[in-house]
């Protein structure tokens, strides 16, 4: 979109006719993942202080300004506002992202790296059953409406925060 190229603008900054014009000239993907496993992933990074997923978590809630590690997907992708062509749920990577470069025209076997979803899967359930046991119920609770737009926007219908 040509007025972009000129330097770096956010799309809030455009009328609703601009971002029209400008979105409707590209292929729009989202990733999304489980707010839950975000967090985790957040945790195992190191990204915060704390000595404990707990102590972590209640770092987040607590804190006054949201980290974009772990600010909820809706207001990092506006879902509302920007209508995606294709929502990639992360554990479903080599699927959808073949099936992205097949629509694409691309050779779908030879770009994509090798993903082991169903191990992803896996690791992932064992750890959300291992961290969220740690948490508190007053935590599960304050986590669950923290990401509450992004269960209601996305199926994350196995989310620990779902329950």
């Amino acid at each position: 979109y040509r007025r972009l190229q000129a330097k770096e603008t956010r799309l809030s900054k455009f009328n609703q006719t601009e971002r029209k014009a400008m979105l409707g000239s590209y292929t729009k993907v989202l990733f999304v993942r489980d707010p839950f496993h975000r967090l985790i992933a957040t945790f195992l990074q190191g990204m915060g202080i704390s000595p404990s997923f707990s102590s972590f978590v209640q770092e987040v809630l607590d804190s006054r300004k949201v980290h974009e590690a772990w600010k909820p997907l809706v207001s990092l992708c506006r879902p509302c506002l920007v209508q995606y062509d294709y929502v990639v749920m992360f554990g479903f990577l080599r699927q959808e992202l073949g099936h992205l470069l097949r629509r694409a025209g691309l050779p779908a076997g030879s770009l994509l790296p090798e993903f082991t979803d169903s191990q992803v899967q896996w690791t992932y359930r064992w750890l959300s059953e291992q961290m969220f046991s740690e948490l508190s119920a007053q935590q599960k609770q304050q986590l669950s409406h923290f990401y509450r737009w992004d269960l209601a926007a996305f199926p994350f219908s196995s989310s620990f925060l779902s329950d």
